[in-house]
C-alpha cells in the first residue's frame, strides 16, 4: 500500500505552491536579499575603485615611484650568451654566425635611413656635450625628440664594411650600452681616485668612460690592444636623460664598440669591462651593475 508520507520533498523545496516559496523563500524575501547583496557588493566595488583612483593620483605616468632596484644602470653587451661566452672557430663561419647575426639585428635600428624624420630626431653632435634638457617629465611638452646616433660611429664594428664584425679575422667586436633608467643622469668621475691608473687617460669632460682589461691575473699580456669606438669612446652626456617609453619612444642609447685586435688564440680569456662615474656603483650580487665580464675562446685550428 503506498505511503502517506510527503513524496517529492525536493520538488516542494524548489517550489511550494501552498506558501508561494521558491527555494524556501517568498518573492519578498528574495527581493530583500538580492537588493541587500547588490548594495553590499556595489559599496565594496565603489571602495575598491575609489582606492585605486586615489592611488593613481600619487603615481606618475612617466616615472616609476620606486627605482631602488634599477639604479644605477646595468652594463650589457651584444652579442651575449647565457654564460657570457664568445666561443668560436675563426675558420668555421657557422660557429660565429649567431654572433654576427645578433650584432646585425641589434644595429639595424641605428640605420641612418630610420633617423631622418625631423619630428622625431635631432642632431646632438659627434663630440661629447652636456646633458640635453628637454623639460620635466610632468610638463605639457609631450613626446620628446631623440638624438641621432649613426652606426657609422662604430667604425670597423659598424658592420657596413665588414659584415663579419672582425670575427673571421679573430678580432671580434662587442657593442656595449648602458641600460635605460628613466630620468637618470650619469655623472662622469670627478677625480681619478676610484679609477685604475691605466684607465685614467680615458677620462674627459662630458663622457662616462668605459675600460676593459683582463679579469684574471694569468691572462695579463694575452688580451692585446682593445680599441674603443663611439662618441668620446664612452657614453656622452647629451643622450641623457631618458624620458621613458611614453615620452621618448624613439630614443636611441649611445653605444660603444669594443674591438679586440690581438687576442691570444686557442685559450680561454676572461675580460672585464667597467664604466666609471660618481653615481655608478658595482654590486657583488649583480655582475651586470655598471660592469660585465665575458669569456673569449677563439680557436684557429
Amino acid at each position: 500500500m503506498p505511503s502517506n508520507k510527503d513524496d517529492g520533498g525536493w520538488k516542494k523545496f524548489l517550489w511550494d505552491s501552498e506558501k508561494g516559496e521558491l527555494l524556501g523563500r517568498t518573492g519578498g524575501s528574495w527581493f530583500k536579499i538580492i537588493a541587500f547583496y547588490i548594495v553590499f557588493y556595489g559599496c565594496l566595488a565603489g571602495i575598491f575603485i575609489g582606492t585605486i583612483q586615489a592611488l593613481l593620483l600619487t603615481v606618475s605616468n612617466y616615472k616609476p615611484t620606486w627605482q631602488d632596484r634599477v639604479a644605477p644602470p646595468g652594463l650589457s653587451h651584444t652579442p651575449r650568451s647565457e654564460k657570457s661566452e664568445v666561443f668560436y672557430n675563426r675558420n668555421d663561419p657557422e660557429t660565429y654566425l649567431p654572433y654576427t647575426k645578433a650584432l646585425r639585428n641589434f644595429l639595424a635600428k641605428y640605420g641612418e635611413e630610420l633617423q631622418r624624420d625631423q619630428m622625431k630626431f635631432e642632431d646632438c653632435g659627434v663630440d661629447p656635450a652636456e646633458y640635453k634638457n628637454r623639460g620635466d617629465l610632468e610638463s605639457d611638452i609631450g613626446i620628446r625628440k631623440a638624438c641621432r646616433f649613426s652606426r657609422s660611429l662604430m667604425g670597423p664594428c659598424s658592420g657596413t664594411e665588414d659584415p663579419d664584425f672582425g670575427f673571421k679575422d679573430g678580432t671580434p667586436c662587442l657593442i656595449v650600452k648602458l641600460n635605460r633608467v628613466v630620468n637618470f643622469l650619469p655623472k662622469p668621475p670627478s677625480s681619478n681616485e676610484s679609477i685604475p691608473e691605466e684607465a685614467q687617460p680615458k677620462v674627459q669632460p662630458n663622457v662616462v668612460p668605459i675600460y676593459c682589461t683582463n679579469k684574471r691575473e694569468e691572462d695579463a699580456g694575452k688580451i692585446g690592444e682593445i680599441k674603443y669606438y663611439g662618441i668620446g669612446a664612452g657614453f656622452p652626456l647629451q643622450y641623457y636623460p631618458y624620458y621613458g617609453k611614453l615620452l621618448h619612444p624613439h630614443y636611441l642609447q649611445p653605444l660603444v664598440a669594443l674591438q679586440f685586435t690581438n687576442l691570444t688564440m686557442n685559450t680561454d680569456l676572461r675580460i672585464e669591462c667597467k664604466v666609471f662615474g660618481d653615481n655608478i656603483m658595482y654590486s657583488d650580487k649583480d655582475r651586470y651593475q655598471g660592469r660585465f665580464d665575458v669569456k673569449f675562446s677563439i680557436t684557429s685550428l
